[in-house]
């Protein structure tokens, strides 16, 4: 085998939905500041008591059905999560228990809004090493559970949902090589800490950042991937605000791609933003088969992580 492809995905979301008149009512904010500033109108927020492991298995009960696969096929399984509260067992633990994937390896990775890109990453070169062969790879996240309702410079960002892709060994490589790395001397730029733990960020040092310095860092993601920007079908960003997305998407240079906009329905899921609008993608039916999308997520730690991947 010489790679992996991607085969299936699916993604989650709590039924109970916020609009940004719904935030007005609660913070000094109305839906056209929200609007354009950021994009976003509406997000889904999880009911009390619901998990991060309650919607990453959902997400990833339907990859895993849509894939053709049993659990018992399952050797690995990657959780990219930052606001999980489960320390031991972990969350990815949890998942395989619910569907009954039997003895595979369990990890979490915790790289913030990058997460699920860099969980793709390692269960692609855990394939390629030949040390899996089918792998469950989720982003999931919960952002409203560490969102402070009083601060309305980031409350009105934050939304809740899970997604999720599997992968399998394949005799072609379809999902291309990562560029991935960090700003970390930034890196307090975007911050989840304290007791009670709440979501903050310098908005203004992270959109310079992901504005000047992404567009290339994509480019090249591209070119490791062996497409031209024009060739991609489709560009699947971290959903951050649609300020950043834009310019982004822009400046990368993919005219003929199909740009996720998700973020305007569902707003800033942090690991759960690319797995999300991707399945949607490929449920709308949006994207020709075989064809070329880039993925790229970025955000907290100021890190990233892209790569090309073909439409199963």
């Amino acid at each position: 085998m010489n790679g992996s492809r991607l085969v299936s995905a699916g993604h989650y979301q709590p039924a109970k939905v916020l609009t940004n008149d719904d935030l007005a009512a609660m913070v000094d904010t109305s839906d056209e500041w929200i609007t354009q500033r950021v994009g976003i109108r509406t997000r889904h927020v999880a009911e009390p008591g619901e998990t991060v492991a309650d919607v990453a298995t959902h997400a990833a009960a339907k990859a895993l059905a849509g894939s053709g696969l049993d659990a018992s096929d399952i050797d690995l399984v990657l959780i990219a999560t930052c606001t999980q509260t489960e320390r031991a067992p972990n969350v990815a633990s949890r998942v395989a228990a619910r569907l009954g994937v039997p003895g595979a390896a369990l990890m979490d990775v915790g790289v913030s809004c990058s997460g699920f890109t860099h969980a793709l990453a390692q269960a692609d070169h855990a394939i390629r090493a030949g040390a899996a062969t089918n792998a469950l790879v989720v982003g999931a996240d919960l952002m409203t559970t560490v969102t402070d309702w009083t601060d309305r410079t980031t409350c009105v960002l934050t939304g809740d949902g899970a997604g999720a892709v599997v992968i399998s060994a394949s005799a072609e490589a379809g999902i291309g090589p990562v560029v991935w790395g960090s700003a970390p001397e930034l890196g307090s730029a975007v911050r989840i800490e304290g007791t009670p733990t709440r979501f903050a960020q310098d908005g203004q040092s992270v959109y310079r950042w992901a504005t000047t310095q992404l567009p290339g860092i994509a480019r090249r993601a591209c070119e490791r991937g062996g497409v031209r920007p024009e060739e991609l079908a489709a560009v699947v960003l971290h959903q951050a605000n649609l300020r950043i997305i834009e310019p982004i998407a822009k400046k990368l240079g993919a005219v003929n791609a199909i740009i996720a906009r998700d973020v305007v329905e569902s707003g800033n899921t942090s690991a759960a933003s690319v797995p999300l609008a991707l399945s949607k993608l490929l449920e709308g039916g949006e994207v020709p088969q075989g064809a070329p999308m880039l993925l790229f997520g970025f955000g907290g730690n100021l890190s990233y992580a892209g790569m090309v991947v073909r439409h199963p």
